[in-house]
C-alpha cells in the first residue's frame, strides 16, 4: 500500500527565510546600531509565528549580529572603539589573504566585473544611499574573494561584515562620501598588473582606513 507523505513542517522554511532576510539587512546596514527588535515585530514584518522569529534571532545572536541583554532585550550591537579596532584588524588579516589567494585566478572577466560593480558603488554614493553603498561595496569584495576558492576563510570574513553592518552605516554618515573608495581603483590596477604587494596594501587600506577613523 502506498501512503501519501506527510506535509513538510513549514516552520524550518519560515525560520530560514526570516534569518536570511534579517541577516542581509543587518550586514548591509539597513538597521542602525543599537536599534531594538522584538519577536512580535519580526513576526509581523515577515508574517510568521513567534517560533521562526525566535529561532532566527537565536542564530543571529550566536553570530554576533544581534545582542541579547540579561533583561531579554534584542538589539543590533553598538560597538566600542576597542571592538571596532579588533574587527578592523580581523578584516585586514582575512581579506588581505583572500585577495592574495585570488590574484592568480584574476582573469580579465573578473577585473571587468569589479569595474562594473565599482560603477554601481559610485551611483550609490551619488544618490547618498547608505544601504546600497554598503551592499555594493561588499559585493565588490565578495566577488574578488570568491576567486580565492577558500570558503571557510570567506565565511569568516562575512561573519565580521555581519557584526559590523550597523556600524558601517554610522561610518558612512560620518564620512559623507562624494565618490567611491579610492582603494577600489588601486585594487583593480594591482589585479591587472599582477602586483601582489600593491594588492595587499590596497585591500588592507580599504578595509581599515574608514573603520579606524570611526574609532578615533
Amino acid at each position: 500500500m502506498i501512503l501519501n507523505p506527510r506535509p513538510a513542517d513549514a516552520t524550518p522554511v519560515a525560520h530560514d527565510r526570516v534569518y536570511r532576510s534579517l541577516r542581509g539587512r543587518i550586514m548591509q546596514g539597513a538597521i542602525a546600531p543599537g536599534e531594538a527588535l522584538t519577536l512580535r515585530g519580526i513576526g509581523k514584518d515577515y508574517d510568521v509565528s513567534m517560533t521562526p522569529a525566535r529561532e532566527a534571532v537565536r542564530r543571529l545572536v550566536a553570530e554576533g549580529a544581534l545582542t541579547l541583554s540579561s533583561s531579554g532585550r534584542v538589539s543590533t550591537p553598538e560597538l566600542s572603539n576597542e571592538r571596532i579596532e579588533e574587527l578592523a584588524s580581523l578584516r585586514a588579516l582575512i581579506e588581505v589573504e583572500l585577495a592574495s589567494r585570488a590574484l592568480p585566478r584574476a582573469h580579465m572577466a573578473l577585473i571587468e566585473r569589479l569595474q562594473t560593480i565599482n560603477s554601481t558603488v559610485a551611483e550609490a554614493v551619488a544618490h547618498r544611499d547608505a544601504v546600497s553603498y554598503i551592499r555594493t561595496n561588499l559585493e565588490f569584495h565578495r566577488t574578488l574573494y570568491l576567486r580565492a576558492q577558500a570558503p571557510a576563510m570567506l565565511a569568516m570574513a562575512e561573519t565580521v561584515w555581519l557584526q559590523m553592518g550597523p556600524t558601517m552605516r554610522a561610518l558612512y554618515g560620518r564620512l559623507r562620501r562624494k565618490e567611491p573608495p579610492q582603494y577600489h581603483r588601486l585594487i583593480i590596477a594591482a589585479l591587472r598588473a599582477g602586483d601582489e604587494p600593491g594588492l595587499r596594501l590596497a585591500v588592507r587600506s580599504d578595509v581599515t582606513q574608514g573603520l579606524r577613523m570611526l574609532a578615533s
